[in-house]
């Protein structure tokens, strides 16, 4: 069993104020391996004071010196990458293939990113005789998820840094591993102390005491739309800024010039990568109902491919869900999708047969799925596709937007210009078309409830500035 008891304040190991234990579960045989301590808002007052107080030097560093601070959190990060794939895998699920090629890849890709942008960044430019200038928005309260967990950490800590911000992070408790090692990283880079703090805890506990507190400027969380709407509420009285990347339902357009079997097998693969834990999933695959059975007919095989097994063995290609509580959700709507009528093509309730422990939730394809059905509706964050028929190009645009959510979209065509005419029509932060995938230096982030503000590249580095007009700065001295 590891113990991680201390949180990370001021450049120290510190104990919490009040001891308090969680244990860490391995969903892959549901057995705790790891210990860590539940914060209080004592402990976040400690770690706010820590930020505070080095705000006043390390917002006044140059950007030489950020560069260089970025550059060296890379070289210690690379020292530890192998201990980060593990904890990964051993916390949330994630097979050591996914966690080493994309989990803890993408944590070193945005630190690089982060630097290459301040490196370029002009955060002064003159406008007639007004200097607009840049500088850090303050001490940034930050709350991330255990999907993506150590990727969430770093698009926030990394731009937030070249920025010149202070921060205070509160990794997911579920899967907190990963970011006692962000910190130990952090640590050995040199990160000067009180510039970047860790307090583990829960969210109506340690989440809510850093989105009300008085002495955190802005709140940059990711997680579920229910609990940004409770940090929302949570920072209006001191009217900090908000930004949030929360829940998805993103809608998949196979058109019909597409190449039906390239778009279906993508699709499900997407779908299904991570377990179908991705707040961008493309949980929603529309086809046109003449190609309808077919597509379902490609989508079976490919699910019933995907290789379900422990993390750490050979081949596995889908581990577990994170949680008993996410299993039991994931669940209930597989049941809703039958009892609602949706087709259920393969998986369906219960574990992959075998396996009588660890989360393990059997791929799943529901086809002619109505717009209407919970399963269309909800984000149901498990490795569940639901494929909808459409009679119309214009159909399949008004129930791809006809969702709460806008995070998300894709668009397959055998036609760009076609693909990027439907795309333009989606009410999202983000589209993919014909297969593309994530580009680090644009924009992250969505519509409506799945959010405000962006993460990644240029547009996520300005999340952490505010803007000051110096008004006379061109004028000659009288």
């Amino acid at each position: 069993m590891q113990e991680k008891l201390k949180f990370y304040i001021d450049g120290k190991w510190v104990d919490p104020v009040t001891p308090k234990t969680l244990e860490v579960i391995n969903p892959a045989n549901e057995e705790p391996f790891a210990k860590i301590s539940m914060g209080s808002k004592a402990d976040v007052d400690k770690a706010v004071a820590a930020a505070r107080k080095a705000f006043e030097t390390f917002s006044r560093t140059t950007k030489e010196e950020r560069l260089a601070l970025l550059n060296k959190i890379v070289e210690v990060y690379q020292k530890k990458y192998a201990d980060i794939v593990q904890a990964i895998s051993m916390e949330m699920g994630a097979p050591l293939g996914l966690s080493k090629n994309a989990q803890a890849a993408m944590g070193i890709a945005h630190v690089t990113q982060a630097a290459k942008i301040l490196k370029d960044y002009n955060f002064e430019e003159v406008k007639g005789t007004t200097a607009i200038v840049r500088e850090p928005v303050g001490v940034v309260g930050m709350i991330t998820p255990w999907n993506w967990p150590i990727n969430q950490i770093a698009c926030k800590v990394a731009p937030a840094l070249a920025a010149g911000c202070t921060m205070v992070l509160k990794p997911s408790e579920i899967a907190p591993m990963n970011a006692m090692l962000w910190a130990e990283v952090m640590d050995e880079a040199g990160v000067p102390p009180g510039v970047f703090n860790l307090v583990n805890g829960d969210g109506p506990t340690v989440g809510e005491a850093m989105s009300s507190h008085p002495g955190i400027d802005m709140m940059s969380f990711t997680g579920s739309t229910r609990a940004g709407v409770a940090v929302a509420k949570a920072s209006a009285d001191t009217v900090k800024r908000v930004a949030q990347e929360l829940g998805g339902k993103s809608a998949n357009i196979v058109l019909d010039d597409a190449d039906l079997k390239k778009a279906v097998v993508g699709g499900v693969m997407n779908m299904m990568s991570n377990s179908g834990q991705s707040c961008n999933a493309p949980s929603r695959m529309f086809v046109p109902k003449a190609k309808h059975d077919e597509a379902a007919s490609i989508a079976k095989g490919v699910a019933e491919g995907i290789k379900v097994g422990d993390p750490f063995a050979e081949g596995t290609t889908m581990g577990p869900v994170v949680s008993e509580a996410q299993f039991n959700k994931i669940q209930g709507l597989i049941k809703k999708g039958i009892d609602e009528g949706a087709t259920l093509v393969t998986g369906g309730l219960g574990r992959p047969e075998g396996m009588n422990r660890g989360y393990y939730v059997r791929p799943t394809i529901f086809a002619n799925v109505t717009n209407d059905m919970t399963i269309a509706r909800e984000e149901i964050f498990g490795p569940v596709l639901s494929i909808l028929p459409y009679e119309t190009e214009a159909d399949a645009i008004k129930m791809a937007n006809d969702t709460v959510y806008g995070l998300s979209g894709y668009v397959q065509s055998g036609s760009l210009d076609h693909a990027r005419k439907v795309a333009s029509q989606l009410r999202t932060g983000n589209v993919h078309l014909n297969g593309a995938g994530v580009d680090l230096n644009a924009p992250f982030g969505g519509y409506k409830q799945s959010g405000t503000g962006r993460e990644w590249g240029e547009f996520g580095f300005e999340e952490f500035l505010e803007v000051k007009a110096v008004i006379g700065y061109g004028e000659k001295a009288a």
